[in-house]
């Protein structure tokens, strides 16, 4: 399994417990999807997409760069949320009604300009990653697809069940993909690599806000 100290992973144990009603903490740690390591892939299958501009000349695979989610993050979000307030790490042990009351509590005295609380919902970007060609992994929130599954939109996010299942990750740590050609997912629990130009741009609709856009080439089923 992937060891990879990725504060995504963080957010989403933390966001799960003061938005979702788990019975303990068991659950929450099977929802957690393992973080993804971006060094190694073998034996990917591939799958070339044609780009949404002809005129575009494709890239070839080495004028993509492999990076980790934490790249989208600037570094002082990154230091924030790797530092979290004590009352995040003050949590007593006791039945679920007693950790989400604690939770509310927490959430309430957490005034609206505590940096962490800024961090996690930060729409702060890295300006330097605009117009980068990277490949990314992640996975798939449809957001627009036909009635045979072919989806023409959709979020990239760092772990399973981001914006459907639990709540979704800072927005710095989302990209929307517009892909008017269409591709089908067998399976949304299946990571994928992503390969594309990614854009600083702001997405936003009723499921998340996304704070990087991207321009797809092509993906792959990820593998290590």
């Amino acid at each position: 399994m992937p060891k990879l100290l990725n504060v995504t992973f963080f957010i989403f144990a933390t966001l799960t417990l003061l938005a979702c009603e788990m019975p303990d903490s068991e659950v929450v740690n099977e929802a957690i999807d393992p973080v993804l390591r971006p060094e190694v892939v073998e034996s990917p299958t591939k799958q070339p997409l044609i780009t949404d501009k002809p005129e575009q000349a494709t890239l070839s695979e080495s004028s993509f760069k492999t990076i980790e989610w934490t790249k989208l993050m600037p570094k002082e979000d990154l230091e924030i949320l790797l530092n979290p307030p004590s009352y995040i790490n003050d949590i007593e042990d006791g039945s679920f009604e007693d950790q989400i009351s604690s939770q509310v509590a927490n959430a309430l005295a957490a005034a609206s300009d505590d940096p962490y609380q800024q961090a996690l919902s930060s729409t702060r970007i890295v300006q330097e990653m605009d117009g980068q060609a990277i490949r990314i992994p992640g996975f798939i929130v449809p957001l627009e697809f036909d009635d045979e599954q072919t989806i023409t939109q959709f979020f990239l996010v760092p772990f399973f069940g981001a914006c459907i299942h639990v709540p979704p990750p800072p927005p710095n740590q989302i990209i929307f993909v517009n892909y008017p050609k269409g591709l089908k997912v067998e399976a949304l629990y299946d990571p994928f690599w992503v390969s594309g130009i990614v854009k600083t741009s702001l997405v936003e609709n009723e499921v998340a806000t996304a704070a990087y856009s991207m321009q797809m080439q092509s993906f792959e089923l990820y593998s290590e």
